[in-house]
């Protein structure tokens, strides 16, 4: 547009009819462009402060230029207002609220304000452009989308869509990949943010779905809802773990995805650059997945510890390093599968750890309870593990073991809680010496020993453990409380408590606070 003087009327719309097919917008959005560029150049002309309209007919192309002023009762800019009486001789029967429409010759564009006026005719067409795409893309995400590859820029790929421009980064890339301009591309829509400026559509090729995505596209049973992706985990471009469960059971969900002769697996690892793929059958029952997520290794035993979300898989001593994978790469893979946190011990391992805590217990009996070592063993061998325990149990289940009877349950139980009262007793003076409060005694979930541990760290008054967060609590480096095994949940249930007390005294001033309104009315 390098004067819109020379433009006659048809040829005004003729070319915002061109910018509408080209840029895919409403023709409108164009012509309300124009009419703000005019607007524009026309205040620079008759003064910034006059509220100058420009119209363009959208039949006939033809631009009307307009002063507008304000009837009101007092004039506080005479540029956009006047008073009634003022008014009266240009409109009869002028009103406060009316608006007076002085017409106002067409202008002609110089250089400067026909440059200045395309200015803003762009940047209207540019933000009704990235207006449509975020539209057209805001309800496409986890959509696989193909692409050509329009240029490359400090390893981030941007990406022509047909309609609409998209970027993948270089860290949503895979490793050692490049693209070069005109390539084609395949990639994950994984985020559409409506930004002013810069990319709004967000592809990755290094996305956990994107795979999953490929999967549907290559295994019709997947596309079919026949078989589900339940999870994955992917360490991009190396190596990446994929569980499936099929709704038919006459379907084999692993068999499917692989296909006749690799086929199916091998169209999905050619799009990923050689991307090794395990594909395990997810099954409900957490243990049995987690023994086929950590696939090629064999898994001899399993525990689960729930509160902790927490799994111990006991492997035979021949198979630890192909359970753990290189760099640990098979069993972080198959922690993020399975959302558990997976410890990995060979069965000399466990047997020696079980041994160190069993050795431990049998101790510990002997000295809290002054008992020989026959008696320490068999209750650390039928599961006791703290003398709490012991005096806890009912007499008649201790005088069950193979070797006890009745009076020797009974005194192990009175040896029990002798020692137990004993322990408490040196605690809370330990504790009052230390000068921990009696509100944190107060407090459930803690113990003696919790409340000494506490004390023994700085934490004295209600306020001092309430600041606390969970994690300061149970953390495995430097947790005050790491030696009790309290769970995640049991440690926010103490700090939570804790901190009940601050709720109380708001309460009590918005309670203190209602009463004075209601005596002051």
């Amino acid at each position: 547009m390098e004067n819109a003087a020379s433009l006659n009327r048809l040829e005004l719309l003729q070319v915002a009819d061109a910018v509408a097919r080209e840029k895919v917008i409403d023709r409108d959005i164009v012509l309300e462009a124009m009419e703000e560029a005019i607007q524009k150049a026309a205040r620079a002309k008759y003064g910034h402060e006059n509220d100058i309209r420009a119209n363009i007919d959208r039949g006939t192309g033809e631009i009307r230029l307009a002063r507008i002023r304000e009837v009101v009762e007092e004039v506080e800019n005479e540029a956009t207002q006047i008073t009634v009486a003022d008014a009266q001789p240009e409109k009869e029967g002028a009103a406060v609220g009316d608006l007076l429409v002085d017409p106002l010759p067409p202008i002609d564009f110089g250089r400067i304000a026909a440059q200045t006026a395309k200015q803003v005719i762009v940047q209207k067409v540019r933000e009704a452009e990235r207006e449509r795409q975020y539209q057209e893309y805001k309800d496409r995400v986890g959509e696989v989308v193909n692409g050509i590859v329009k240029r490359v820029e400090y390893g981030n790929v941007t990406v022509d869509l047909g309609k609409a421009d998209a970027v993948v980064r270089r860290d949503e890339m895979l490793p050692r990949e490049t693209f070069r301009q005109g390539d084609r591309i395949r990639a994950y829509i994984y985020d559409v943010r409506q930004e002013p400026r810069g990319p709004q559509i967000f592809l990755s090729r290094s996305h956990p779905q994107f795979m999953a995505k490929l999967f549907g596209q290559e295994v019709p049973e997947i596309y079919d809802g026949i078989i589900e992706v339940k999870a994955v985990a992917r360490d991009p471009g190396s190596r990446a773990k994929i569980a499936v469960l099929s709704s038919d059971p006459s379907i084999d969900p692993v068999g499917a995805c692989v296909g006749m002769r690799g086929s199916r697996v091998q169209a999905v690892v050619n799009e990923l650059q050689g991307e090794k793929i395990d594909i395990i059958q997810w099954s409900p029952d957490q243990a049995s997945f987690i023994v086929n997520a950590l696939a090629p290794a064999e898994v001899a035993k399993v525990v689960l510890d729930e509160d902790a979300n927490r799994i111990e898989v006991v492997v035979p001593d021949d198979q630890l390093s192909l359970a753990i994978g290189r760099r640990g790469q098979n069993v972080r893979l198959a922690s993020q599968l399975s959302g558990w946190d997976i410890d990995i011990l060979t069965e000399e391992e466990e047997s020696n750890r079980r041994q160190a805590e069993f050795t431990e217990r049998t101790q510990n009996f002997m000295t809290a309870l002054d008992v020989d070592e026959t008696i320490a063993q068999l209750l650390a061998s039928e599961g006791f593990t703290s003398v709490e325990d012991v005096m806890y149990v009912d007499v008649s289940e201790i005088a069950e073991i193979e070797g006890f009877d009745e009076e020797i349950a009974a005194e192990l139980s009175n040896r029990a809680r002798e020692y137990v009262e004993q322990t408490n007793s040196e605690l809370e003076k330990k504790r009052q010496e230390m000068g921990v409060s009696d509100d944190i005694v107060n407090l459930q979930l803690l113990t003696p020993a919790m409340i000494v541990a506490l004390g023994e760290a700085g934490v004295k008054e209600l306020d001092d453990l309430a600041d606390l967060a969970g994690d300061e609590l149970i953390s495995p480096e430097d947790g005050i409380l790491r030696e009790f095994g309290l769970t995640a949940d049991e440690a926010n249930q103490i700090v939570m408590a804790a901190r009940a007390h601050w709720f109380e005294d708001e309460n009590a001033v918005v309670d203190e606070e209602a009463e004075e309104e209601i005596s002051a009315d």
